[in-house]
């Protein structure tokens, strides 16, 4: 039986983070993406996988969970990258943009692309009230009217080329700080 079968709606991030060796680190933003506010693990929110790459310094962490409570939940990741990871002391092969570069959201079951691109932007809207010196650049679904694809926007971004990104304007939230750098939003 299939899972939309039995009203499940879920959706899935590959939340990209800058930072691969410092194991406590990628743990500790997993684990932040799995609790509650009160600090009780969050029964439906599961951490499916952690990928590291240690010469590119980026690790990908993939979370799922209902639609409707995965926003909150990559929040929490996302907060606590922030403040774990700075970018001023960055290094890796990866030309990696932000603490947290690329958060793609993507549905598993019984959610449609366009739902994932509203959480997306639900998401950016609450990282800006908790996290106002991010930027976010927002692509796919997440990026009305245009939606754009990632490909174009990192090239409108330099983003193989460029590393001074203060001239930069983001769609949502401050001009990129070095020590955050920016967010890709899907």
């Amino acid at each position: 039986m299939s899972s939309s079968r039995l009203g499940l709606r879920l959706a899935a991030c590959l939340l990209n983070i800058s930072e691969a060796r410092r194991k406590n680190i990628v743990e500790n933003i997993a684990k932040a993406a799995l609790l509650e506010k009160n600090g009780q693990k969050h029964p439906e929110v599961s951490v499916l996988n952690i990928f590291s790459d240690r010469d590119y310094n980026r690790s990908v962490i993939t979370i799922a969970a209902s639609v409707d409570d995965l926003g909150n939940s990559v929040l929490a990741a996302c907060l606590e990258a922030f403040q774990s990871i700075n970018m001023e002391l960055q290094e890796g092969v990866h030309p990696c943009l932000g603490a947290v570069d690329l958060i793609p959201i993507y549905p598993l079951s019984g959610v449609s692309v366009e739902e994932c691109g509203a959480v997306a932007r639900s998401l950016a809207e609450s990282l800006l009230l908790r996290a106002p010196s991010c930027s976010l650049f927002l692509f796919g679904e997440a990026d009305l009217p245009e939606k754009r694809t990632l490909v174009q926007r990192r090239k409108q971004l330099g983003w193989f080329t460029r590393r001074d990104f203060s001239a930069l304007e983001p769609d949502l939230g401050a001009a990129p700080a070095r020590r955050c750098g920016l967010t890709e939003k899907q």
